[in-house]
């Protein structure tokens, strides 16, 4: 027996609508998460700031979403959709998207520990949390 076919064997596998709200979940899940972690830095800065950034970072992550992240997740599903009945669990994203999400990790460890301040950082994370949450409803909508 070949060592290729004894690892497949303890490879779990899932059908494609399982990806698809894997993926789906994952993208709400986190831009859920930057959406909160924006807003209670924007609720300790001063009024009309706070409104300021929020309003900002929302109409950002619109344009993010519409212009980027829509496109991301569409081309994830067409993916997803090419791939066999059953697939790699973890296929619900491209191998290389694991290393954009590891260094957006990193990048999201130095904003934080950096000066650059709340007003700024929340809006950024508001950005990229408003894209991300919308734009997961195209996975949801494929599995209708």
């Amino acid at each position: 027996m070949n060592s290729s076919f004894q690892l497949k064997q303890f490879t779990p596998t899932a059908r494609h609508h399982w990806l698809l709200l894997l993926a789906g979940l994952l993208w709400s899940a986190t831009g859920i998460a930057l959406c909160l972690a924006a807003l209670y830095w924007l609720a300790d800065v001063d009024w009309p700031r706070n409104l300021l950034g929020a309003i900002g970072g929302f109409l950002l992550g619109l344009a993010a979403h519409h212009f980027g992240f829509k496109t991301i997740a569409r081309k994830n599903i067409r993916r997803i959709d090419n791939l066999p009945d059953q697939a790699c669990l973890f296929a619900f994203q491209a191998w290389r998207s694991y290393l954009l999400i590891a260094s957006m990790m990193g990048l999201g460890f130095l904003l934080r520990h950096s000066s650059l301040p709340r007003v700024g950082l929340g809006m950024v994370y508001l950005t990229i949390g408003t894209a991300l949450t919308f734009s997961s409803s195209l996975y949801y909508q494929k599995l209708l």
